[in-house]
């Protein structure tokens, strides 16, 4: 058995694991690079050959897990893509998106790059393309939560939910090779307990290898309860200066969580009655698709939907439909809240709300979610003076604010509850997504505290397992 770390090795994004058992070659993730130190990545060879490739694992539609799928497909993948019946359903709005703004910016930078005399990296050409989502989508097969999979005569999957968005998984695969049973745990993105719409995570009682996520191992989020009065805090003081709350907004989850609050706040009149605009195509539709699976919502969501308090239809808000009607939340007067992706300011709509505001001192730009390196939304977090916006340079001057308990992820004592699950240590515990330092620190506090065998891999390590 091997098991190679193709990716969210030593960083956050690009998740990826190459599992080779049980006469399978199985790939767990298929994630986009997202950090601006290895962009490059997306563009290279596979590091092994897609068409030897016979399943492809996915615990949920995040980006950084599941967008380089259509690349894989396009690369000679042909084989079969296992997922939730909710990650299905979003999987063809995420890629779909990710296409499309993926030839937008192409287009976009061939036209500004000619018109300035200059090339870069892949500069005009799409990673891939719509239709390219069109060839991946036939080979997305559903399963249910708690339901094993046989994969072959030796190998079975069993996908659990992971609490972190709708239809995450983490995902089990039992493995039968040389007379030895062999469980091997994926945690996908780990979530938090008690979060709006999503079960608490599931608890594994063992497993002989598991791989972990990490992103957020050094440090507690707020107090989940706290969450709501510090949104309302920061609305009340921006509105009161007559600036708009900007805040870049992740599409699948983030969103959904931001209206489950902000619902809350209009209803109970915490909050000054400005119009609230979701301005996401993409959150749009990820709402729908939400409202399709109630089923596997939690109890306090269902409750919501069965008396009439739709947290997606409250006093205040507006979807935006057309690209006029987002245009036209610039020409307004009065304070407002928008919500617009994309979450790490990479692209969408929300770098046209921030050239509008970003420079305005009664303005707030709000992030609610981890913001990667080198992206746009971590240089303004990190306070840079000035940020480049649609082949602009701007100024920032609008009050920069953060809340952490919003993240979908674990935080550090949540992973330790997470751990604390298994009744005995595997025999190896894999750290990855996460940054560098985080993964380390991270391993190096589970090796103390509990005395488990921990590695830190490497990008393209292998390990041999036995």
């Amino acid at each position: 058995m091997k098991l190679a770390f193709l990716g969210a090795a030593r960083q956050v994004t690009g998740s990826c694991y190459h599992l080779e058992a049980g006469g399978l070659k199985l790939l767990v993730e298929c994630g986009l690079y997202q950090e601006r130190p290895f962009l490059d990545r997306n563009w290279n060879d596979f590091p092994i050959p897609p068409e030897d490739i016979d399943i492809c694992l996915l615990t949920h539609v995040h980006l950084d897990h599941s967008g380089l799928l259509p690349r894989l497909v396009d690369s000679g993948f042909s084989g079969t893509i296992l997922t939730t019946a909710p990650t299905a359903d979003l999987l063809s709005i995420a890629l779909m998106d990710s296409a499309e703004i993926q030839e937008e910016d192409a287009a976009y930078k061939r036209k500004r790059h000619q018109k300035e005399g200059r090339t870069g990296p892949h500069p005009e050409i799409p990673l891939y393309t719509t239709e390219s989502v069109q060839a991946t989508m036939p080979l997305v097969e559903e399963v249910g939560y708690e339901k094993d999979v046989a994969l072959n005569g030796r190998v079975t999957a069993r996908f659990r939910d992971a609490g972190h968005i709708l239809g995450s998984a983490m995902i089990e695969i039992k493995v039968r090779e040389n007379g030895r049973d062999r469980r091997f745990v994926f945690s996908g993105d780990i979530g938090q307990w008690g979060m709006p719409f999503v079960e608490d995570p599931s608890i594994f009682e063992g497993a002989d290898y598991v791989v972990m996520e990490s992103t957020y191992g050094d440090r507690d989020h707020e107090d989940p309860k706290d969450v709501a009065s510090l949104l309302a805090d920061v609305i009340r003081e921006t509105a009161a200066a007559g600036g708009n709350v900007i805040i870049p907004t992740f599409a699948i989850e983030r969103a959904q969580d931001l209206m489950f609050h902000l619902s809350r706040l209009a209803w109970e009149k915490a909050i000054p009655p400005v119009p609230v605009f979701l301005d996401s195509p993409m959150a749009r539709e990820v709402t729908r698709a939400f409202e399709r699976h109630l089923d596997v919502l939690d109890d306090e969501a269902k409750a919501l939907f069965r008396e009439g308090r739709n947290p997606f239809a409250f006093p205040g808000l507006k979807i935006v439909q057309t690209p006029d009607e987002s245009k036209a939340i610039n020409e307004l007067d009065g304070p407002a809240v928008i919500m617009a992706g994309s979450g790490m300011v990479t692209g969408g709509r929300v770098k046209h709300h921030l050239l509008r505001n970003i420079a305005r001192p009664e303005s707030t730009v709000l992030f609610v979610g981890y913001q990667a390196r080198g992206t746009p939304g971590r240089q303004i977090i990190e306070k840079s003076p000035e940020i480049r916006l649609l082949g602009k340079t701007i100024p920032v001057k609008a009050r920069i604010a953060k809340i952490n308990g919003f993240s979908a992820h674990a935080d550090r004592t949540a992973l330790g509850r997470w751990l604390d699950g298994f009744a005995a240590p595997p025999r190896r515990l894999f750290v990855t997504h996460g940054d560098d330092e985080v993964i380390r620190n991270f391993a190096e506090r589970v090796r103390k505290e509990r005395g488990w065998t921990v590695e830190a891999p490497e990008y393209k390590e292998i390990w041999d397992l036995d």
